[in-house]
């Protein structure tokens, strides 16, 4: 290949696009210091402030806030005022960067990238042996990052939106039914549904025992102790019965054997029983999913779902992307007849299974 052989107005724009995602590398970096720190939320709480205003509230040094304050504004993530020299937030902006119980807060998202960073030496080695990476071997702010990433999601739409969506789900959770959240993580999908239906019980499941303690701590801080138990257990081997629901966030895909899985699952469940699938949103064909969340979601598959799947015996690896016509024929497999999505966000597909 020749200079001659180049657009170079191609080639430009490209470089641009380029330096604009590492631009974004360095920016992650500078959010989670700015949540860690408190600086998001004195300017979403204060209002307009110089950087040595905002140092003096957060205890930090100004020459740092400065610096720090200064890449924000450059990237459109805080307001300048160039004629006072204060920085501020939009409503907009305090959502996403100051309001930690807000459904778009995404500080904790950047552990992820910082955890497949620290990960690297794994996966190079994983990428040329076929080997994989189990999800307890990842730097540990993979697992925080992403059960923080995903709480507010969840605490916004599952009680309010997808289990009144699922056929005869909610008046059965009111009366009283056992649960089932395999893959549970730290719980916080199992503390929502204990929260909001006292009179069913809840019980989680997971492989990593770190989550699970997690998981406990956070059942004991909201106050459902006494009606959820977790277990670390594999998702085929934990040995209760007589589920009315039995659900499944975010988590099957990462799952060695999710046909086995779900097979499983359908001999645990009542015979009215029903499954809650939620899945990264995909389309079927890869050229419909060329666009940020593919872009987000491929390469945290790449890294973390097959890794994780690979680990767990691969014997089918479906990957972050798998698609509603993967996923069906999946739950197929495993018994499953009746089967239809109920809701969408950019993010997830929220899936009934019913035998």
């Amino acid at each position: 290949m020749t200079m001659n052989t180049v657009d170079e107005t191609a080639l430009n724009a490209f470089v641009l696009r380029a330096v604009d995602h590492l631009g974004a590398g360095y920016l992650g970096v500078m959010v989670s210091l700015g949540a860690r720190l408190g600086l998001y939320q004195a300017l979403a709480e204060v209002g307009p402030l110089t950087s040595q205003q905002l140092a003096d509230r957060t205890g930090c040094a100004e020459r740092y806030v400065r610096d720090w304050a200064s890449s924000q504004a450059a990237a459109g993530y805080v307001a300048y005022d160039a004629e006072a020299g204060t920085f501020s937030l939009t409503p907009e902006q305090a959502l996403v960067l100051a309001d930690e119980d807000s459904p778009v807060y995404l500080p904790p998202a950047w552990n992820t990238p910082a955890a497949m960073w620290s990960d690297e030496a794994r996966a190079l080695h994983a990428f040329r042996t076929g080997e994989g990476i189990a999800w307890g071997d990842h730097d540990p702010r993979l697992a925080h990052g992403t059960a923080a990433f995903y709480r507010n999601g969840y605490r916004a739409s599952l009680v309010s939106q997808w289990l009144p969506a699922l056929q005869d789900v909610v008046p059965a959770l009111e009366r009283g039914i056992a649960v089932a959240d395999v893959g549970v993580g730290h719980g916080h999908t199992t503390v929502l549904m204990a929260e909001a239906f006292p009179n069913s019980r809840f019980h989680g499941y997971d492989t990593h025992a770190p989550s699970i303690a997690e998981a406990r701590r956070n059942a004991r801080e909201a106050g459902v102790q006494e009606r959820t138990s977790f277990e670390q257990v594999s998702a085929k081997e934990y040995d209760e019965r007589g589920f009315g629901l039995i659900c499944f966030f975010d988590a099957l895909h990462d799952m060695g054997d999710p046909v086995g899985v779900v097979r499983h699952a359908g001999e645990a469940l009542t015979a009215d029983g029903t499954l809650l699938l939620v899945e990264p949103n995909a389309a079927d064909r890869l050229e419909d999913n060329l666009h940020i969340v593919g872009q987000t979601y491929y390469a945290a598959s790449s890294m973390i779902c097959t890794a994780h799947s690979i680990a767990d015996g691969g014997e089918l690896v479906l990957g972050a992307q798998a698609g509603p016509a993967r996923l069906t024929q999946v739950l197929n497999e495993a018994g499953f007849s009746r089967v239809r999505v109920v809701a969408e966000t950019p993010f997830n597909l929220i899936i009934e299974a019913r035998r």
